[in-house]
């Protein structure tokens, strides 16, 4: 089994540089996992042009290489290219589906019981279709790549532990967004849950020597023995 990070995220606003409105646009930190013609895209967070681009740069594939999509969450920093792999799998987690689910159906059908039938409510749909596209992945994906419920930014979200390399390495989304979170001990204040993001946080610390956060690059975790 094989990994490489194709595309590094950002935050669109990022509270430790003391921003408080959207200031870019945001986007997941996408990395690839390969085990044969197994091929894993992780969070496909930019448009569809900028990441089949990387992923040419950076893999030498193409989007119909690839057979599997996992989401860590259902946010669209995400999933923006997600629509251009519809020859691959689409996977999250069972909770991450449950929850956001209900709350995109009951937001829906307030909207069309209100009478609007805007853009948001055609917004919502699409996002629906794409939920109920994808399927709650298993406990192991692929062997070697096991689901890691990391709670607390979303009530379902899910990171992607690696095993059976020479490191343990976890996919752990927007656990830990970034290497300026992870020295600071901090979680982002747009958790649903803090205390449960938190818990989250120190078990991603606890099990990985390496950590792929939401919006960085590759993490030697600093609290395992040096390499």
């Amino acid at each position: 089994m094989e990994f490489s990070i194709i595309s590094i995220g950002a935050l669109a606003w990022n509270p430790l540089w003391n921003e408080r409105t959207p200031m870019r646009t945001g986007h997941s930190t996408t990395t690839l996992v390969t085990s044969g013609k197994f091929k894993l895209l992780v969070d496909p967070g930019l448009p569809s042009p900028a990441l089949a681009a990387r992923l040419a740069e950076r893999a030498n594939l193409k989007f119909e290489d690839i057979t599997h999509v996992f989401l860590t969450q259902f946010h669209p920093d995400c999933r923006r290219a997600i629509q251009s792999l519809d020859g691959a799998k689409w996977l999250i987690s069972s909770t991450e589906r449950e929850t956001m689910g209900m709350h995109l159906g009951q937001k829906a059908k307030h909207l069309a019981q209100t009478g609007d039938q805007g853009d948001l409510l055609s917004l919502l749909q699409t996002d629906l279709g794409i939920l109920q596209r994808c399927e709650a992945a298993e406990d192991a994906v692929v062997e070697g790549v096991d689901l890691f419920p990391l709670p607390g930014v979303t009530p379902g979200l899910c990171g992607l532990l690696l095993s059976g390399l020479r490191h343990t390495i976890l996919i752990c989304g927007d656990a830990i967004p970034s290497q300026e979170y992870l020295d600071q001990g901090k979680t982002l204040p747009t958790a649903i849950d803090i205390e449960q993001a938190k818990e989250s946080f120190q078990e991603a610390v606890e099990i990985a020597d390496l950590l792929i956060p939401g919006r960085d690059n590759l993490i030697v975790n600093p609290t395992k023995r040096a390499f």
